[in-house]
């Protein structure tokens, strides 16, 4: 056994009177891949951001040592030197982490320039490089975006990229495929193996790897270690642990899998929502000659049909980048649509005004994708699930209004004490749940999910779905569900449309399709989906 690259002894995270880390101790050596997992809340998170000594206003004791050195003794500008460079992190959630006034190739070139003097010419070479390594399409174009102009998807490989930047020595991979679709998720695996097996660099990187994904640790890890609620609960080698969980929470977490629960639509079951030709273009520069651009344009959603009727799941599935998430910004009225029409009980959007319209946005709710981003961090819970309610029922008091938000907060997993506290208090998959409550507060005819289960662990995931399902029967709703986790949709949708490039190239009865695929991209997305 060699020395441990990375020593935890006896970790204690304390935020006021909430132990989060409670004892946990683990080794991990060089080039070793050990996975972090257990339900959202459990602590993976705080140990991970611990390493890195980024947690703030909290009590921590016990020991870190990285190479044989202490990490919680040293100095501010010592750990400076050891972030990016020794250490590196991909962090939960893109969207907070990136800068959104500098373009993602400035983002990842500073690294590169800061922990390796390359000069910024050189820098961005190597960021290009790094986008396509990460399975991004068209680096060249887009090392100049910014962080709103990539998809969720593609902001999380860039996060990847700059973490891989300077070949760390140890990789904190918090959910480091939660926005990725399955092909992608494939592909980081491989790029993440491919930089350990690499023998110029010598290093031997080591990865810690935080994530809900078991699929994906059977994968990747060769060691998994669980967490409940601050405690290490159990580790070991990862076929043993799969094989033969010896505690009772590991045994629940490995049998948690989504199951398919829907009814029947009923053939006289009106359509609720209709859209023809859905068409959204962006300006955009193209390579011109004599290394100039031009003006052109980048069709992310092309000519897309469809419709939801009550009762009924759509779901939309395709790789990121496909347009989904530009498609649900359409339907719901959000994104300027250069052609095409979205109507709503038979009424065009653009045709509700005044209280018609105020009626429209309670009745078409939207779960986004990334939580943390549409959550106000200055509003608490109680204000932030309950917003809806004082606009669009203004007859309830503030007993009645208080009254919905605890229940529909215990609807999706939690309870009253989370009314007075604020976002960055929960965790991403806890966070997810109060987006999910804002929306089922006001009770709406259509609900359009856009990832909403992919920060949550298998078992949450589960329970959630399970909700969403028995809200769906309960209130006869729609829904409009947006995933690239093609096990969610086939437990969840009637029908499906498979979406490449801002194309519809299939769509159909989910069990049809899932199990006779015409399209030759569909069979592509499945066979990666029974691979993960």
């Amino acid at each position: 056994m060699s020395e441990a690259l990375l020593s935890i002894d006896n970790l204690r995270v304390r935020f006021g009177d909430t132990l989060a880390v409670d004892g946990v101790s683990l080794d991990i050596r060089a080039g070793e891949r050990v996975a972090l997992v257990g339900e959202s809340g459990s602590g993976k998170s705080v140990t991970a951001l611990s390493i890195l000594r980024l947690v703030r206003d909290a009590e921590v004791t016990g020991s870190i040592r990285f190479a044989g050195e202490e990490l919680l003794t040293k100095s501010e500008h010592a750990m400076r030197g050891l972030r990016g460079s020794d250490i590196a992190m991909i962090f939960q959630e893109p969207m907070t982490a990136l800068n959104p006034l500098y373009t993602v190739g400035d983002q990842i070139g500073e690294t590169i320039q800061l922990h390796d003097g390359a000069t910024p010419r050189e820098a961005r070479v190597r960021a290009i490089a790094l986008l396509a390594r990460t399975g991004i399409t068209e680096p060249e174009r887009r090392v100049d975006s910014y962080p709103h102009q990539l998809s969720g998807g593609q902001r999380q490989r860039v996060m990847i990229a700059m973490a891989l930047a300077c070949r760390p020595r140890l990789l904190l991979a918090d959910e480091p495929t939660t926005a990725l679709d399955v092909t992608i998720r494939a592909q980081i695996v491989e790029l993440l193996l491919e930089l350990q097996r690499d023998e110029a660099e010598k290093r031997g990187m080591a990865v810690l790897l935080i994530t809900h994904d078991l699929n994906l640790v059977r994968r990747f890890a060769e060691r998994v270690a669980v967490m409940e609620k601050g405690v290490l609960v159990e580790s070991g080698a990862v076929d043993a642990l799969f094989e033969a969980p010896q505690h009772p929470y590991t045994q629940r977490l490995l049998q948690s899998r989504p199951k398919r629960s829907v009814l029947p639509v009923l053939p006289i079951a009106p359509v609720l929502l209709d859209a023809k030709d859905v068409r959204v273009e962006y300006p955009t520069r193209l390579p011109g000659v004599a290394g100039w651009f031009k003006r052109g344009r980048f069709k992310a959603v092309d000519d897309v049909t469809l419709s939801v009727r009550q009762g009924e799941t759509l779901g939309i599935v395709g790789e990121s980048g496909s347009g989904k998430s530009t498609l649900a910004m359409a339907l719901l009225g959000l994104q300027r649509i250069s052609h095409g029409s979205v109507e709503f009980q038979g009424k065009p959007l653009d045709d509700f005004r005044g209280r018609e319209k105020t009626v429209l946005r309670s009745n078409l709710q939207v779960v986004f994708q990334d939580p943390f981003s549409s959550l106000s961090p200055r509003q608490t819970v109680e204000r932030i699930v309950g917003e809806g309610l004082a606009l669009h029922r203004p007859e309830l008091d503030a007993a009645a209004r208080r009254a919905k938000v605890i229940a529909v907060l215990r609807e999706v997993g939690l309870d009253r004490t989370a009314l007075t506290r604020y976002p960055h208090e929960f965790s991403g998959g806890q966070r997810q749940r109060i987006a999910i409550a804002r929306a089922l507060v006001l009770e709406p005819s259509i609900l359009i999910l856009d990832e909403p289960t992919s920060a949550l662990d298998v078992s949450i995931q589960t329970q959630v779905l399970a909700l969403l399902a028995d809200i769906q029967r309960k209130h006869n709703l729609g829904y409009v569900f947006i995933s690239h986790d093609l096990k969610v949709i086939g437990a969840m949708a009637h029908r499906v449309a498979v979406m490449r490039d801002g194309n519809v190239v299939e769509a159909g009865d989910v069990e049809k399709i899932f199990a006779k695929p015409s399209d030759e991209y569909t069979r592509k997305l499945l066979a990666a989906a029974l691979n993960s």
